[in-house]
C-alpha cells in the first residue's frame, strides 16, 4: 500500500487493488473477514483468498461483455459475498452498486431502472424484481463458479476519477438520488484511520452494521483492509446483547455502531461476563451521540468512545478520536487535512469566524468527496458553491475548533443513521384511499431518540388506523423508511403560500 503522505492519491488508482493486492502479497495467510453465523458459526477469508475471489469475480464479470462503468447492483444479505461482488466490481473498472435487503422489489426496480443497471446479483431469497430487458441476472451460484474460475491477472487500470461505486440516499424530491464516488474516494478515507478510528494492521474490528450499508462498508471493511487490518461480522439473529460476548470472543480491538447499539448494549448484556481487556475504544456514527450515553459507557466499560460526523458524499471529516479529545455533545473536530468550513445561508461563500451558525461545507478539492448526482443536475448545482460542497448541515464551531450541529437547512430526516426524505414518504401515505393530507417530519419521543412521524388528516368517513397505515408502508417503504408514529390532526400548518410547514407539524398534534 501506499506509503506517502501526499492528499492526492496517484493517477492511476484502483480502490480494490489498494485493499488487496499487497495484503495478498504481504499478508496472504492472514484472516482478512471473519463471519460469524448463526449458532456462532464461524467461517474466515484470508487476504489471500479475498484476492482471489475478487479478481475471478471481476474476470467473470467482463468475460459476460460488461464494460468499464457498467453498474453492478446487489441485491443480497449480510453474506461474504456482498463483499467479493462489490469489490469485483471495481476491481474490474465497474461501478458497484450496493443495495439494502430491505428495499421493496418497486423501490429495486426505481434503482436499476435509474441507475441503468447492466447486472444484479442476487442471493438467497431475493430474486430480479423487473426482468428488464438487457440486464444480467446472476445468482449466487454463477458468483461462486466465477471465484473458481480463472482469476483477472491484474486490477483493472483506472485512472483516480473514474466512477467506482453508486449510491443511493434520500433527496429533497419523493425519490433517492445516486451519489456517484470515485476510485479516490478509498484514498480520501485515510484521515479517518489515525484521528477518528485509530485503525493500524494489527487491528480487529467488529461492526455491528449490515453489509449494505455504507457505514459497513466503509468502516467495518474498506478502512480495516487498507489497512491490512481484520475485520468481523456478523450474520446471526439480532440479539441486542450478543456484541460484548462479540467482542471478547473474536478479540475486536474496536467496535463500531450507531448509539442505539451502544444503548441497547448498556441496558440488555452484562458487561461483568464477558473479557473486554482487548477493546481500546468504541466508534460510532449515523446517529448524534447524547452526552448521557457518552457518560454512561464509559463509566460502565472504561473504554473511550469517539464520534464521527459524515454523510455519503464525503463519507466522515469530523471527529474525535485517539488525536482530537471528545468534547461532550460534539462530533469533534475536522480531521487533519480537511478543509471545513461555516458558510452563509444566503450570499456569498465566504467562511464565517467561530460561533456563528451557518452551512456546513468541506473544500471540493478532498478525494473523498462524490463525483456528483447521478442524473440529477440541479440537486448537485444546489449543494455546490464555489470552491465548497455543503450538503445543508447547520452548524457552527467554537474557538477551539469543534463543531457544533444545529440540525437541518432542509427537511431531510435522520432516521436510524440513514436519511430518509420526507416526500418520499408522504408519497406513499397520499396513496391511501383514507387519506386527505399528510405531513411526515421527524418526531422527538425521548431526549436521545427521533422517529419518522406522519401527520394525516383523514378523509371523511375515514377511522384512524394507525397500525393500518403503518402496515400500509410497511408494504412499500424500506423498513427505515416507514413511520414509527402516526398522528391524525384535523389540518396541516401551512404558509401563506399553502406550503406545509413540517417543522411544526408536532404542534398540529397538540
Amino acid at each position: 500500500m501506499p506509503t506517502t503522505d501526499d492528499h492526492q492519491p496517484p493517477p492511476r488508482f484502483n480502490a480494490a487493488r489498494y485493499c488487496l493486492a499487497e495484503n495478498a502479497r504481504l499478508r496472504g495467510d492472514k484472516t482478512a473477514l471473519v463471519m460469524v453465523g448463526d449458532g456462532g458459526t464461524v467461517s474466515r477469508l484470508t487476504y489471500g483468498q479475498a484476492d482471489r475471489a475478487v479478481r475471478g469475480i471481476a474476470a467473470g464479470l467482463l468475460g459476460l461483455g460488461l464494460k468499464a462503468g457498467d453498474r453492478v447492483m446487489t441485491r443480497m444479505g449480510n453474506e461474504a459475498d456482498y463483499v467479493m461482488v462489490y469489490f469485483g466490481a471495481l476491481a474490474a473498472g465497474l461501478v458497484a452498486l450496493p443495495s439494502s435487503p430491505q428495499l421493496t422489489a418497486d423501490e429495486a426496480s426505481f434503482l436499476m431502472e435509474n441507475a441503468g443497471v447492466a447486472a444484479v446479483v442476487t442471493g438467497q431469497g431475493f430474486s430480479d424484481p423487473t426482468g428488464a430487458a438487457g440486464c444480467i441476472h446472476l445468482d449466487s451460484e454463477t458468483i461462486a463458479a466465477m471465484e473458481a474460475g480463472e482469476p483477472l491477472a491484474d486490477y483493472a487500470d483506472t485512472a483516480a476519477d473514474d466512477p467506482a461505486t453508486l449510491v443511493y440516499t434520500s433527496g429533497t424530491t419523493s425519490r433517492p438520488k445516486g451519489v456517484l464516488h470515485a476510485h479516490r474516494a478509498i484514498w480520501g478515507r485515510r484521515p479517518m484511520h489515525a484521528h477518528w478510528l485509530g485503525l493500524t494492521e494489527s487491528d480487529v474490528m467488529l461492526h455491528a452494521g449490515t453489509m449494505n450499508w455504507t457505514y459497513t462498508l466503509g468502516v467495518g471493511i474498506t478502512d480495516p483492509w487498507a489497512c491490512g487490518a481484520t475485520t468481523v461480522l456478523y450474520n446471526g439473529p439480532r440479539d441486542r446483547g450478543i456484541w460484548p460476548r462479540l467482542i471478547a470472543e473474536q478479540g475486536a480491538t474496536i467496535f463500531a455502531a450507531v448509539p442505539s447499539v451502544y444503548r441497547q448494549i448498556l441496558k440488555y448484556a452484562d458487561l461483568a461476563e464477558h473479557d473486554l481487556s482487548r477493546l481500546r475504544h468504541g466508534v460510532t456514527a449515523g446517529e448524534a451521540l447524547s452526552a448521557d450515553l457518552l457518560d454512561a459507557w464509559t463509566k460502565a466499560t472504561g473504554k473511550p468512545l469517539f464520534e464521527a460526523l459524515g454523510m455519503s458524499e464525503i463519507s466522515t471529516y469530523v471527529s474525535s478520536g485517539p488525536t482530537i479529545p471528545v468534547r461532550p455533545g460534539s462530533p469533534g473536530r475536522p480531521q487533519p487535512w480537511r478543509r471545513v468550513a461555516i458558510l452563509p445561508a444566503d450570499g456569498p461563500p465566504e467562511p464565517l469566524p467561530p460561533g456563528e451558525t451557518g452551512l456546513l461545507a468541506i473544500h471540493r478539492s478532498d478525494p473523498g468527496l462524490m463525483l456528483g448526482y447521478w442524473q440529477r443536475p440541479e440537486e448537485e448545482a444546489a449543494v455546490m458553491r464555489g470552491e465548497w460542497f455543503a450538503g445543508g448541515d447547520l452548524a457552527s464551531f467554537d474557538a477551539d475548533g469543534y463543531l457544533w450541529f444545529h440540525g437541518r437547512n432542509d427537511d431531510l430526516m435522520n432516521a436510524m443513521g440513514y436519511r430518509v426524505s420526507p416526500v418520499e414518504v408522504e408519497g406513499v401515505l397520499a396513496g391511501h384511499p383514507d387519506i386527505a393530507e399528510v405531513g411526515v417530519t421527524e418526531l422527538s419521543v425521548r431526549v436521545d431518540l427521533r422517529v419518522i412521524a406522519a401527520f394525516v388528516v383523514l378523509r371523511p368517513g375515514a377511522e384512524p388506523n394507525a397500525e393500518g397505515l403503518m402496515a400500509w408502508c410497511g408494504e412499500r417503504l424500506a423498513a427505515y423508511k416507514a413511520p414509527r408514529a402516526v398522528r391524525f390532526v384535523e389540518a396541516l400548518p401551512r404558509t401563506a403560500n399553502g406550503k406545509v410547514q413540517r417543522k411544526r407539524l408536532a404542534e398540529a398534534a397538540g
